[in-house]
């Protein structure tokens, strides 16, 4: 979502923040903006709606400052506007703060602050910090940020400059990721590592509660009641913070469909025992007796995150025989859940730093719980915060709309599921058919990845119809869910997804002459059930685009539009049923003229509730 950049060093400022904006365009945005003192001690600030393009445009008579921070905005508080973007000054223009999260007294404190006479000059909730900061600012930024933030009821990650201490930045955090980067002379500060890879990879990682001072020559931490605390630097990892390059690809989601048979090979890589019929995931630091021990598992996620959740579920209970269920972390965290001692949670995140995934593990702890990160960004939060799980290796992923983090976290999931049930019920034959059908999964994913089948047919169905309905059953179900998800966010065509034995309590209604459902029907125990609930549809005048198994000649007579995907075990099929989905998103988008890489209203890392 919000983006936060910030630079002291020796060189030009405003060139250093617009390049680490333009490395998180792809969290999504709507607006950006710059503040920096320059050499006279002044500060100067420049906001645009739109891209970093347009930012970047503005800043030609930038000063050369070697002191700045910026910003890139995703709406929550006040509309699309330049006064409601980011950096916000006070009245005196002294100083300047950007801002990711949410202020959830903002009323309050705004009415306070307009009582004493104080005019705003945005609707955002931001711009109570400034005028907060001014008000108890006595020379010693620390102190006025701290007293600040003392009484701010929300979550944040806020950077400050002071024009008269062009020496320093101060930044705090409160649920909203901060990064402190090193280098030579020179530091940054960033929401996202992804946003100084390039200058270096020493860095610095922001706890709850706690504020940094950052200079030339590096980072000073305290908590914000006063204690110091040593800056615990930690090398980032290449793999996970690569440069964004298309590598002759029109679009970074194309990109990324294509390089899932590489990301699952990462997840695999060094995990899967195939003699012993088993796997190995270090991270979560459990022995066959501590796996033995689970009674249940419930994975947290949310949007792709929790349908890889839902699919890891499936294969815990049917594979390892424990029970296991997907819970939408933004629902779970709120209802004063149960947190049973002998439950392990999972959380699933693919940047590690999502908002209400972050709250459920926070309660999950609270209450005592067990809880592992199945996260994709090393020395993300919640990776931290529960300090052991499993990396998912899937590599970065610039576009907003996730693909291979859905199939790299369901990978995961299903290694940990051959390690948990060869524990229990699963033989050493069973266990080794298990690890053998995952090693060869990357092929089968290039190899269909190589011949997609009628893709564009199945695009002009869809782009032309008012709704679309996905159905699947069993491990389908959440690929369903999955499937319809990308179509909406890229594509945003309306549809829905339901169990295809739920379609005749109430969907079937919306089906008439011509209606599109995209029906995936693997040969698994359900396929004669689904064939069924086809037919049903069919009768009702549906136009019938199924993904089925390569050599199901009876499920491909009975389509409108047959998309043969490779044989695999029902518990690895959405792995690769979801992959004509996310083609078929993709590719309907472009039809229709979307940005398929920054869908609208999207943002590729949600901080903010």
């Amino acid at each position: 979502m919000c983006g936060i950049v910030g630079y002291i060093g020796s060189d030009l400022a405003c060139e250093r923040l617009i390049e680490g904006l333009r490395r998180l365009e792809y969290r999504g945005y709507d607006s950006a903006g710059v503040a920096l003192i320059d050499p006279q001690g002044d500060l100067w600030a420049r906001k645009r709606v739109g891209r970093v393009a347009e930012l970047d445009d503005a800043v030609f008579d930038a000063p050369e400052a070697q002191i700045g921070i910026a910003h890139t905005r995703w709406a929550t508080h006040g509309g699309i506007t330049e006064p409601n973007a980011h950096p916000h000054l006070d009245a005196t223009r002294q100083i300047a703060v950007v801002h990711n999260g949410i202020i959830e007294n903002m009323h309050a404190l705004r009415q306070q602050l307009e009582s004493e006479g104080v005019h705003f000059r945005s609707e955002t909730d931001t711009e109570v910090l400034p005028h907060l900061i001014r008000k108890f600012y006595r020379g010693d930024p620390v102190a006025a940020v701290r007293a600040t933030l003392r009484l701010v009821r929300g979550t944040y990650g806020i950077a400050v400059l002071f024009a008269d201490h062009p020496d320093r930045i101060v930044a705090a955090r409160l649920g909203s990721p901060l990064v402190v980067g090193l280098g030579e002379g020179e530091t940054v500060l960033a929401s996202d590592p992804q946003a100084i890879i390039e200058l270096t990879r020493r860095v610095v990682y922001l706890d709850d509660r706690e504020i940094a001072v950052i200079s030339r020559d590096g980072v000073k931490v305290e908590r914000l009641d006063g204690r110091t605390r040593d800056a615990d630097i930690t090398l980032i990892d290449d793999e996970a913070y690569g440069v964004a390059d298309l590598q002759g690809f029109p679009h970074f989601m194309l990109k990324e469909i294509h390089e899932q048979p590489e990301s699952i090979q990462r997840c695999l890589r060094g995990r899967i025992q195939g003699e012993e019929g088993n796997a190995k995931l270090g991270g979560f630091q459990m022995d066959p007796r501590a796996l033995v021990r689970i009674e249940r598992v419930i994975a947290l996620g949310c949007g792709t995150s929790y349908h890889a959740g839902m699919v890891g579920a499936m294969a815990l209970e049917s594979l390892a025989r424990v029970p296991a269920r997907a819970e939408v972390a933004s629902e779970f965290r709120y209802r004063n859940p149960i947190i049973p001692r002998d439950a392990l949670f999972l959380a699933v995140s693919q940047s590690g730093e999502t908002m209400d995934t972050l709250g459920a593990v926070q309660e999950v702890l609270v209450k005592g719980g067990h809880v592992a990160g199945v996260v994709n960004v090393v020395g993300s939060t919640i990776a931290r915060t529960t300090g052991k799980g499993v990396y998912v290796h899937s590599g970065p992923e610039i576009a907003v709309a996730s693909t291979k983090a859905f199939t790299s976290q369901v990978t995961a999931l299903m290694v940990f599921t051959l390690m948990v049930a060869r524990t229990r019920n699963l033989s050493l034959d069973a266990g080794r058919q298990m690890a053998r059908a995952l090693e060869e999964l990357p092929a089968k994913v290039h190899a269909y990845l190589r011949d997609p089948g009628p893709i564009q047919v199945a695009v002009e169905a869809v782009t032309e119809a008012p709704y679309v309905l996905f159905l699947g059953r069993g491990f389908s179900y959440p690929v369903a869910l999955e499937g319809a998800l990308k179509l909406k966010e890229i594509a945003y065509i309306p549809c829905e997804a339901y169990p295809s034995g739920e379609m005749k309590h109430g969907p079937i209604a919306m089906i008439d002459q011509g209606a599109p459902v995209l029906f995936l029907a693997p040969a698994d125990q359900h396929r004669d059930k689904n064939i069924s609930n086809l037919k049903e549809v069919q009768a009702r005048g549906a136009r019938l685009i199924v993904v089925h198994t390569e050599g199901d000649d009876e499920l491909a007579e009975l389509a409108d539009l047959s998309i043969p995907v490779p044989a695999v075990p029902d518990y690895l099929s959405p792995l690769i049923t979801v992959l004509p989905l996310q083609l078929l998103a993709y590719h309907a988008g472009l039809a229709l003229g979307r940005d398929v890489d920054k869908p609208r209203n999207l943002a590729k890392s949600v901080t903010v509730e």
